[in-house]
């Protein structure tokens, strides 16, 4: 089974103990290229971008919601910030970091509704040379937020992405969750192999949330992130069990972006685990 997964801090609570599991190659990747890679079979589960299967849903092989984990907030998020030397009123052009179409498509969102602002959007690299790594207006995510970001007294007007999310909606917001192709749902042995996995997915979920301090010791550093706010973090600010609210937030996002013309309309199309058997854990996995 080929799982992909991006490479922050915050995927570690969700695949943390996935390389005890024999028959599991854990591919790394930004977020924005995960959806593509379970559509042409480079992976067979990813941990993908919500904005990305809504626009996958018109494709010849649309992708389904796994609900075994997500990287979701239900407040601030402090991974994902727009960053901007004027005021946002005077916002006209975002230089937005690529790594995540979930997150451009957040800040165009929230830009329209809470500030009645229609800005351009202009793919952005942040570690591109230093003349061009700090534009007017930046909408910056994952660990560089904290270990690369621009001097904040550069930046004093800003926005965490997550709490305007829940500030208009009083929801919480999802990123990213796991997914797998339509196809393999539909043929009965690629069905039984992705409920397998999606069980073994959840169970290392869950079992990860008993251990966080125990993650956090082992992953803070080795990402640049210091203990305390990596704490708080992992331990606070971020959600990563799919529940009722959760699922009615991804349905609130696409169907506010498909009213905006960000996405197409469609609906979330969630796997049902509850009617699957659990497959019987490893010792390792257990």
């Amino acid at each position: 089974m080929k799982i992909a997964a991006v490479s922050y801090l915050n995927t570690a609570p969700l695949i943390q103990g996935l390389d005890a599991w024999n028959d599991c190659q854990l591919i790394r990747a930004v977020p924005s290229q995960i959806a593509s890679m379970i559509q042409s079979a480079q992976a067979d589960i990813g941990l993908a971008s919500i904005i990305d299967y809504a626009k996958a849903q018109s494709t010849q092989d649309p992708l389904v919601l796994i609900p075994a984990g997500m990287i979701g907030c239900d407040g601030p998020t402090l991974t994902v910030k727009l960053l901007s030397q004027v005021p946002i009123n005077q916002i006209k052009t975002v230089h937005a970091d690529t790594d995540s179409h979930t997150s451009i498509a957040l800040c165009n969102l929230i830009l329209q509704r809470q500030h009645a602002i229609k800005a351009n959007f202009i793919d952005h690299n942040i570690n591109a040379s230093p003349a061009q790594t700090n534009p007017q207006t930046l909408l910056i995510i994952g660990d560089k937020v904290v270990t690369n970001s621009p001097p904040a007294d550069l930046y004093p007007h800003q926005i965490d992405l997550g709490q305007a999310w829940n500030t208009l909606t009083n929801l919480p917001f999802v990123y990213a969750t796991w997914m797998c192709k339509q196809s393999d749902i539909t043929n009965p042995e690629s069905k039984a192999s992705i409920i397998a996995a999606a069980h073994i997915l959840q169970r290392t979920m869950l079992k990860n949330q008993t251990r966080i301090d125990w993650i956090i010791s082992t992953h803070a550093e080795p990402a640049g992130w210091p203990i305390k706010l990596a704490q708080h973090y992992l331990g606070e600010l971020l959600r990563f069990k799919v529940d009722d609210r959760a699922k009615q937030a991804v349905q609130t996002f696409l169907t506010m972006t498909a009213d905006l013309n960000i996405t197409p309309q469609v609906n979330p199309n969630w796997l049902d685990l509850s009617t699957s058997p659990a497959p019987t854990p490893s010792p390792a996995l257990a």
